[in-house]
């Protein structure tokens, strides 16, 4: 087993903390911290940072953790301090990012259908911040599962740093390509280089079907993956220098 170097010990640090301290204070930070649709009350350009120190719950925060430990500490030391903070924000930014366009473009689709039936955005908002309406134009002209569909994209809040995490995970895998990785409901071990473009092929799958297996945000994974392997490609190709 590696040993924690200095950025992955204070980034879990932090995430520990702002798991339990709310709990044991009994407070709510998820509409300040958490990353909300842009259209939504709640919603702060801070939150493409913070919503990367929220998590769900236990065990969603062991498994971002450990894969952080597991697979980000071997980049540290290959990269350095300053390289691996950069990376693992920039994934974790651009996972955000990339989750809102990918709502956004869902959204979209289903706000035009509001519109095309008459209502004003005022009327819109309203309609979505209450989910619930009796306006005959939403239902002679919106399904039900657009309706739900688009309450929902309003609505949520994406916490977690699964997306920066991803990041790493590929990063990982372009480096070591050969290292072995087990899955636990299948625990043969597969090269890295096999494994983890499974991984991602499952997110896009359930990202863009009706499939997904909880509540995930699939895209925000794939995100993270993007970005990630678009950084780590680079620095590879130009011989990074350690710093």
């Amino acid at each position: 087993m590696n040993n924690i170097t200095d950025a992955i010990k204070h980034l879990i640090i932090i995430n520990v903390i702002l798991f339990v301290a709310p709990q044991f204070l009994k407070l709510d930070f998820s509409n300040i911290l958490a990353l909300h649709f842009p259209k939504n009350e709640h919603f702060g350009i801070w939150q493409y940072v913070t919503h990367m120190f929220m998590h769900g719950g236990f065990g969603h925060i062991l498994f971002n953790m450990y894969g952080l430990w597991a697979f980000g500490t071997p980049l540290e030391k290959m990269w350095g301090k300053n390289k691996f903070i950069f990376f693992y924000f920039s994934a974790g930014i651009g996972a955000g990012l990339i989750y809102t366009m990918a709502n956004y473009y869902q959204f979209n689709a289903i706000y035009d259908v509001f519109v095309n039936a008459g209502l004003n955005q005022s009327e819109i908002i309203t309609i979505l911040e209450s989910a619930k309406t009796n306006d005959s134009r939403v239902i002679e002209n919106i399904t039900q599962e657009q309706f739900d569909k688009v309450i929902g994209l309003y609505n949520a809040k994406a916490v977690g740093a699964s997306g920066a995490v991803y990041g790493v995970l590929v990063a990982f895998g372009m480096y070591f390509k050969d290292a072995k990785l087990a899955l636990i409901f299948f625990p043969v071990p597969i090269a890295a280089k096999y494994f983890i473009p499974v991984i991602i092929a499952f997110d896009l799958f359930f990202g863009m079907t009706d499939y997904s297996v909880g509540n995930i945000a699939h895209f925000a994974h794939i995100g993270g993956a993007l970005i990630g392997f678009l950084i780590a490609w680079y620095w590879n190709k130009n011989q990074f220098i350690k710093n």
